[in-house]
C-alpha cells in the first residue's frame, strides 16, 4: 500500500499485511518468534491488541489496544485530533454462521488467516465530519458523566468489500460477516456519583458510513 493523498481506506489480510507492510510500518521478527510491528505515530493511529496467531504473537508498538482510555478534557481533545487527522488501523475478523442473524456474537470466526487489518483515513472530510459529529452528540448526551463510545467501521467495511466478496471454506465460498469492526473511546470523568456509567447507561455508538 503506497502513500496516496487520495487514500480513503484499505482492507488487508493480516498475514499479507505482515509480509508486505505498508508505508509507515516495519515488522521485526524477534528471537522468541514473535513479530514486533513499528509504525510512524505521527501519521498512524493503531488500535490493535496483542494478537496470538499460529505463527506466534504479533505486537504493535505503542498501540493502546482496541480501547483508548482518557481522564481529562485535554487528553480527550488530543485523541479527537489524532483520529481525525491520521490513518486509523484496527483488526477485524471475517466470520461465518450468522449471515442471517441479527446477533453478530453468534458468528463463528473462520480462523486466524481470516483476520484483516482495516485502514481508514480519519482526515478524509466525510470520515472526519462523521467522527466529530458523533463525538459531539455523545458528549451532549451524557451530561458530564463518564462514557464509552464505540466508533464502528462495519458499514464502510461492508460497502468497501462489496456484496460479491466471498472466502473459501471447506471447498465452499462463504460470504463473511464482519466482527470486531470498532475501536472504543472510554472517558472517565471525576463525577462523584457516576450512576449512569456504572449501570451501563452511558454507552454510545458512532457508525461510520463514509458517504
Amino acid at each position: 500500500m503506497e502513500a496516496d493523498s487520495k487514500f480513503l481506506m484499505d482492507v488487508t489480510e493480516l498475514e499479507d499485511f505482515l509480509r508486505n507492510p505498508p508505508v509507515d510500518f516495519t515488522v521485526d521478527v524477534r528471537g522468541t518468534g514473535y513479530r514486533f510491528v513499528k509504525y510512524d505515530c505521527d501519521r498512524c493511529c493503531v488500535f490493535i491488541n496483542e494478537i496470538q496467531t499460529t505463527k506466534g504473537k504479533v505486537i504493535f508498538q505503542n498501540s493502546p489496544g482496541r480501547a483508548i482510555k482518557v481522564h481529562t478534557p485535554k487528553d480527550y481533545m488530543q485523541v479527537r485530533k489524532n483520529i481525525t487527522s491520521k490513518r486509523i488501523y484496527i483488526l477485524v475478523s471475517a466470520c461465518e454462521g450468522a449471515a442471517k442473524s441479527k446477533k453478530r456474537k453468534d458468528a463463528k470466526a473462520l480462523g486466524e488467516l481470516r483476520q484483516y487489518i482495516v485502514a481508514i483515513d480519519g482526515s478524509n472530510p466525510v470520515i472526519k465530519w462523521e467522527i466529530e459529529k458523533g463525538l459531539d452528540w455523545t458528549i451532549s448526551s451524557v451530561a458530564g458523566e463518564s462514557y464509552r463510545v464505540d466508533i464502528d467501521l462495519g458499514d464502510i467495511v461492508n460497502s468497501w468489500m462489496g456484496e460479491t466478496f466471498q472466502i473459501p471454506v471447506d471447498g465452499q465460498k462463504v460470504k463473511p460477516v464482519w466482527k470486531n469492526t470498532y475501536f472504543t473511546l472510554k472517558y472517565y470523568s471525576d463525577a462523584l456519583f457516576d450512576f449512569s456509567h456504572w449501570l451501563g447507561g452511558s454507552r454510545r455508538q458512532i457508525k461510520i458510513h463514509g458517504r
